[in-house]
């Protein structure tokens, strides 16, 4: 089943483990209450793996029968297995699960989530925007990127990347000076001259580059791009909802190898550009779940102005105050000195 399961089945399904503020009850998955869901059904599908068992007391929450059910935990260890990276969010998990058993009867679907605790799906935002088979009109250039580390999220709507420079587009246009220091580099870390490696790591960055460490132990050097989410103005971070938005958009982006087509340049030295994670148009999602105002000064694209009217109607995120202040007037204000 690979690391992942393994590391969640050892270090989130240990039933021995308990959380804060836990009396350590175990849930039918032999987990405390707190770990109930993403790493439950992780540590069931690794079981599955071993002994081919589904879990008991889930045939009182589903229709169908046991054979069914072991059906059901073959195709989602394949999902998962598939998945790059596999799900880390109970979000994530539902979503696979309806993906995978789409074909199958809504009562086990609902059951089966039930069963984890894992989100409905009527409780999930409906994602209409798929990712573009063809670069749309403007797009200057388009970037793959490694995954993106969560420290990397400045608030809502920004976010730093950095794309291998083995990719067609960067290979041609890395400064002699960089790749010098990168083998450089690397050759010190060979003679363990760590504190040259360290100075000459020092200059790479300075240059708007990085070695990245992959989880492989392979190193890749690396541009990096600032990259600003077109069409979107999310609170700042001292704003209400401000933490909300950057916590959402980390969890969309964090660990993902994202698509990004670039239109534009900021006068911050900023990409302008739509993201794509793991299928998912990430200014959909902020807009539906109600943590980012459409930027219509910038950006006219009636679907941006439909989905912040959805969320506006359900009164989610921002929305459930009946005037939040908008972040542009917020940032006029401050540099009023209001």
């Amino acid at each position: 089943m690979g690391n992942a399961l393994r590391f969640l089945y050892g270090h989130c399904c240990n039933p021995t483990t308990t959380t804060g503020g836990d009396n350590g009850s175990l849930g039918p998955h032999g987990v405390s209450t707190a770990t109930v869901g993403l790493s439950a059904l992780a540590h069931d599908i690794f079981q599955f793996e071993i002994t081919s068992q589904v879990p008991d007391g889930l045939s009182k929450h589903v229709v169908s029968s046991k054979k069914a059910q072991a059906n059901w935990y073959r195709k989602l260890a394949e999902a998962w297995r598939e998945a790059k990276p596999p799900p880390k969010t109970a979000e994530e998990a539902a979503r696979l699960v309806i993906q995978t058993l789409k074909r199958h009867k809504k009562a086990d679907v609902e059951g089966l989530l039930a069963f984890y605790g894992l989100p409905l799906p009527h409780a999930l935002v409906e994602l209409s925007a798929g990712v573009p088979t063809s670069l749309p009109q403007g797009v200057k250039f388009e970037l793959l990127t490694l995954p993106v580390d969560a420290k990397a999220v400045a608030d809502g709507d920004t976010v730093t990347i950095y794309v291998s420079t083995a990719e067609p587009r960067e290979s041609s246009c890395v400064p002699r000076e960089v790749q010098t220091a990168a083998v450089q580099r690397s050759q010190a870390r060979s003679q363990k001259n760590y504190e040259k490696a360290d100075a000459l790591h020092k200059q790479i960055i300075d240059s708007g580059y990085r070695v990245i460490n992959l989880q492989n132990n392979e190193e890749v050097l690396a541009r990096k791009y600032r990259i600003r989410l077109r069409g979107i103005d999310a609170p700042e971070s001292k704003m209400p909802y401000g933490k909300e938005a950057k916590e959402e958009l980390a969890k969309l982006v964090q660990g993902k190898c994202l698509r990004v087509l670039v239109y534009d340049q900021d006068r911050y030295g900023r990409s302008v550009g739509d993201i794509y994670s793991n299928g998912i148009f990430v200014q959909e999602m902020m807009l539906k779940k109600g943590l980012a105002w459409h930027y219509s000064a910038y950006d006219q694209r009636p679907e941006f102005a439909r989905w912040e009217n959805e969320a506006r109607g359900k009164r989610v995120g921002l929305w459930a105050s009946s005037n939040p202040e908008k972040p542009w007037e917020w940032r006029k204000d401050k540099r009023d000195g209001r």
